[in-house]
């Protein structure tokens, strides 16, 4: 893993201290699959009490992680920014290589023969990293909002939910959004624009963040906004604190998801069609196997 020193610097006790801090927290979730935002990395300080819940504070770690990585004390594939991402052509060393490819990355439509059809729908781009390994394994669509999602992609997803209802499956949108006025009123928001466009029958629950899971976990709060013009309905029932998504452990969040998909999912059902998925991944595995036999057929034929 690259620690690489660009800009060396001197750095006293304290700042060391977070250093190390920050090294701890960062390989505690690689052990766990995970790779920190920096944004979800404040939050374990701030859930630590080694810093406060403010602006102020999130801006000095930035700054210190920072310096910390171009002085080579953090490894640089140890955080990441999801929003931002190089996007490339596929390459291959040779044909068996795409075949064998192919194998591993099979998938038949296993929700074809479910009777209902879930999605995952987060209010934040930056948690997507956290989010696709459990939605990948369960073969899940999922949906970055970035807040109030555009009348462009609502439409769109709609109309994917429509092609679930002709199949005859129920559609259920998951969303996670923050606890405060304008994340508790994107779900609102969502439901009443998805029924619009389908006509109703679409089901929608919010798995994230609510108060009873505020109680149990014990995120950091923040001061809700009040320039938001949901604020004071927000006040009357919740109080002047809300709370982010982001600060929920990435585990949490993972398993809100599996226990919500699978809640939905005919088990019977499910093994049936990964087993048929499974035969066919392996007729693909066998052809990358012979490929030099598959091609010297296809030369003499």
């Amino acid at each position: 893993m690259p620690k690489i020193c660009y800009t060396p610097k001197n750095f006293n006790a304290r700042s060391i201290a977070m250093i190390d801090k920050a090294n701890e927290i960062i390989t505690q979730y690689e052990a766990q699959g995970f790779t920190l935002t920096l944004r979800q990395l404040y939050y374990q300080f701030v859930s630590r009490d080694l810093i406060p819940n403010q602006e102020k504070s999130y801006k000095n770690l930035g700054s210190l992680i920072n310096d910390a990585r171009l002085a080579g004390l953090i490894d640089w594939e140890h955080l990441e920014d999801r929003t931002r991402n190089v996007r490339q052509n596929a390459h291959w060393a040779d044909p068996s290589s795409i075949v064998e490819a192919c194998a591993y990355q099979f998938r038949h439509e296993k929700w074809n023969t479910q009777k209902q059809r879930p999605e995952v729908w987060i209010e934040k781009d930056a948690l997507i990293g956290v989010i696709a390994g459990v939605c990948t394994e369960l073969d899940v669509p999922y949906f970055s909002c970035r807040g109030y999602t555009s009348a462009s992609e609502m439409w769109a997803g709609a109309m994917r939910l429509q092609g679930y209802k002709k199949r005859g499956q129920t559609p259920v949108i998951f969303h996670l959004g923050d606890h405060d006025p304008s994340g508790l009123d994107m779900t609102r928001d969502i439901q009443d624009r998805l029924n619009l466009f389908t006509r109703g029958d679409v089901r929608m629950k919010r798995l994230a963040l609510n108060m009873d899971q505020i109680r149990e976990f014990d995120p950091p709060p923040n001061p809700a906004k009040t320039t938001d013009a949901r604020f004071q309905a927000y006040q009357e029932e919740y109080g002047d604190e809300s709370w982010e998504l982001d600060a929920l452990e990435p585990t949490v969040l993972v398993a809100l998801i599996r226990e919500a998909v699978e809640g939905i999912r005919d088990a019977d059902a499910w093994e049936a069609a990964t087993e048929a998925e499974d035969q066919a991944k392996a007729h693909l595995q066998l052809v990358s196997d012979h490929w030099q036999s598959v091609t010297e057929f296809l030369e003499e034929s």
